[in-house]
């Protein structure tokens, strides 16, 4: 019987992993001659400065103008934040992290037509914090079709279009680019929902969309830059759109036949086959959805140490100003200390990640919205956590509890499994995001893998805030080596390590 062929996601996921025996033949020169630029640059188009309607107070009331809501929500998605002068020139750091600091994302916001934003088309330039209006055009229902008319878009008059450059990251990261992309997305998705509660709107989540009607209602160059998030953006102070949850992600195809693809062109090629047109098949209604959640509970072993992880909420004060506060101030830990942090620091900042119900008196009276939770998984290896024995946990979310698979310090395996990094030999945590990929595959198709990086990516920046805030420091991994975390923490093979997130004391 002939053996069942991966489809072009696992073909990538496989292709673009690390190993200790291969690792040095994918370490490249990088052409700093043709180093991109993280700004989009328009020579046509009507500038609206959002600079005047900065506010130093967030305003939840009934007074809040469209102005300061949409500058607050801008600036705090993926607005400058701080810059770094080097050798060559001004690097400028934004609200969102980026791996390698490469912001492969453009942010356009599309107008139904507002008080402050006439019907068009508009590009977000953060670099002068203002939206260029490059198309004057009514284009809404053009959205709604490509969308294949979400009931988010019905009584919605702005939505956000997020789009990848994709030279920008793979410029330095190759093929294995796609993954640290939407990594990025998912930091970029947690902004967006989390700037939202203190900018009057409720985003509403949309991946599934016709890629190519996209790609043209944005005039895009679809050989450098392509569609990947839509988000319908509901002004809540608008009761009518105070609107329900909605199913957020549809289906692709599942592409087994597919030619052997040369290094270099991997990347855009599962892109490509992971698209919906309008040869898909016809796309059912959509649906409301419950709560989200996640999986339930998959590992329960038998016999294992078992800790609650119950704990108080993080509490953000008036108005979330602390919520906005730490965004704005936001930096990836460079290098950890080596000292121990606090179990109740740990909980809390797991609270906040995976429990958002728990904060429905603090404003953020709604969970975010993600594309399938339940398609992954946590694993949490211990170092040095005051209460918490050195070992590899599983992070049951619903149950809220820690449950051990492995009881040992893995301090210098991590140092070896993350390329060496002293980040993951000095974190106190390292966090595991993990996904049966084949699974997700049989659920979504092929488009799936940019949903499993994009959801481990929100969840990466809830973590990052919470730590933030907490006075820990924290910082993302997107090179590791993938199946030797598997064997050396005892994650079930099935596991596909998606992503790492550490903690611990910053120096």
């Amino acid at each position: 019987m002939p053996e069942i062929r991966q489809s072009i996601a696992q073909h990538y996921h496989e292709r673009t992993k690390y190993d200790p025996e291969t690792i040095g033949s994918k370490n490249h020169q990088l052409d700093w001659e043709n180093q991109p630029i993280p700004f989009k640059e328009y020579k046509v188009g009507t500038t609206i400065d959002l600079k005047p309607y900065l506010q130093e107070k967030i305003n939840l009331g009934k007074d809040s103008q469209e102005g300061e809501n949409l500058s607050n929500l801008l600036v705090c998605s993926y607005g400058l934040t701080g810059k770094i002068t080097t050798i060559m020139g001004t690097h400028y750091l934004r609200a969102a992290p980026s791996a390698g600091g490469l912001y492969p994302a453009e942010v356009y916001l599309i107008s139904r037509g507002t008080t402050l934003l006439p019907p068009g088309l508009y590009n977000y330039q953060a670099k002068t914090h203002s939206l260029l209006r490059f198309w004057d055009n009514r284009t809404w229902p053009e959205l709604q079709d490509a969308c294949f008319w979400h009931p988010a878009l019905e009584n919605t008059k702005l939505a956000i279009a997020i789009t990848a450059i994709f030279y920008r990251s793979a410029w330095r990261y190759e093929d294995r680019a796609y993954r640290r992309i939407f990594l990025d997305t998912g930091h970029l998705l947690g902004n967006i929902e989390l700037a939202s509660a203190f900018s009057n709107y409720r985003p509403h989540l949309i991946g599934g969309f016709n890629d190519e009607a996209i790609n043209q209602m944005l005039y895009l160059d679809t050989t450098e830059e392509q569609a990947i998030a839509i988000i319908a953006l509901a002004d809540l102070l608008d009761i009518e759109q105070n609107l329900p949850l909605w199913q957020t992600a549809l289906p692709s195809g599942t592409q087994t036949d597919y030619p052997m693809v040369a290094d270099g062109e991997l990347l855009k090629y599962l892109h490509e086959a992971t698209h919906i047109n309008s040869n898909s098949p016809k796309v059912p209604a959509w649906k409301t959805q419950e709560t989200p959640e996640y999986s339930e509970d998959k590992y329960n072993f038998p016999f294992c140490t078992k800790v609650s992880t119950v704990t108080p909420s993080i509490l953000w004060g008036k108005d979330l100003e602390g919520l906005r506060k730490t965004i704005l101030k936001r930096r990836s830990t460079r290098t950890y200390t080596g000292e121990a942090i606090a179990l109740k620091e740990l909980l809390a900042v797991l609270d906040f990640t995976y429990q958002p119900h728990h904060y429905f008196n603090q404003e953020l009276d709604r969970n975010p919205d993600y594309f399938d939770l339940s398609l992954i998984e946590t694993f949490i290896a211990v170092s040095g956590v005051d209460g918490l024995e050195e070992g590899c946990y599983y992070y049951a979310p619903m149950a809220q509890e820690f449950r051990q698979i492995r009881f040992k310090n893995f301090q210098e395996e991590l140092h070896y499994l993350c390329l060496g990094q002293d980040l993951g030999r000095d974190a106190a945590v390292v966090l595991f995001h993990t996904a049966d990929l084949k699974k997700a595959v049989g659920k979504y198709g092929d488009r799936v893998y940019r949903y499993l990086h994009a959801d481990a990516g929100h969840l990466g920046q809830r973590l990052n805030l919470a730590a933030i805030y907490l006075g820990l420091g924290v910082s993302g991994i997107g090179g590791f080596f993938d199946d030797r975390v598997n064997e050396v923490l005892g994650i079930p093979v099935d596991e596909a390590v998606v992503y790492i997130t550490t903690l611990g004391r910053p120096q």
